[in-house]
């Protein structure tokens, strides 16, 4: 493969997006400039524009990806459920918080970030959002008929509230451990008196 083809030029695009986000992460959005990206980056700031038109454009690509992801793997898992609830929601747990631990500086931007972008694309990100927690809402109303949509979605959005910590955890640490930690307290809180272990 030989530099400038369209693989090539998409892969660097990639590294500059990921670079660009962990920036981004670090130093928040109004913090870091188009040269601080391409110094990490290892090209000139103008260099940057035949990739992006600017951070807003970045933003953008970062953000609205990965809420298509995570909708797409949420539906997935429920199509692949075989009508068992609590699998499925257990299984939405384990996704949620892999993707978590793996990609902490995306969790952070969507956290502090998002409302600085233009109002179509946060618009959509908002959409897929939405859909995202209904999945979560549908499965654990399957689990808990007891409760109302509203309380599911309050406790959809505590679960997503611990898992989302991620950014605020520091360092690699004991990343199996860490997991475990996440998926318990997300199925407590979704669970409620129930136990992890199933049960009531």
């Amino acid at each position: 493969m030989t530099i400038g083809t369209p693989a090539r030029r998409s892969s660097r695009r990639e590294q500059i997006l990921g670079i660009a986000v962990r920036l981004f992460a670090e130093r928040g959005y109004h913090g870091v400039s188009m040269d601080d990206i391409g110094s990490a980056a290892g090209v000139t700031g103008p260099a940057l524009y035949h990739h992006f038109a600017g951070k807003e454009s970045m933003l953008v690509a970062a953000l609205t990806p990965v809420s298509q992801r995570l909708l797409a793997g949420g539906e997935q898992r429920v199509a692949g459920s075989a009508g068992d609830s609590r699998a499925t929601l257990e299984s939405l747990v384990a996704f949620h918080v892999e993707f978590a631990l793996t990609n902490p500086a995306v969790i952070a931007l969507h956290l502090h970030e998002l409302d600085r972008l233009p109002e179509e694309p946060r618009r959509e990100i908002r959409r897929l959002q939405r859909q995202y927690v209904e999945v979560w809402v549908n499965v654990l109303e399957a689990v808990r008929p007891e409760l109302s949509g509203e309380d599911a979605r309050v406790l959809a959005h505590a679960a997503f509230g611990l898992m989302n910590s991620t950014p605020f955890i520091g360092g690699d640490g004991d990343r199996p451990r860490r997991a475990a930690l996440l998926r318990a307290s997300a199925l407590a809180a979704l669970l409620g008196a129930r136990t992890a272990g199933g049960g009531a």
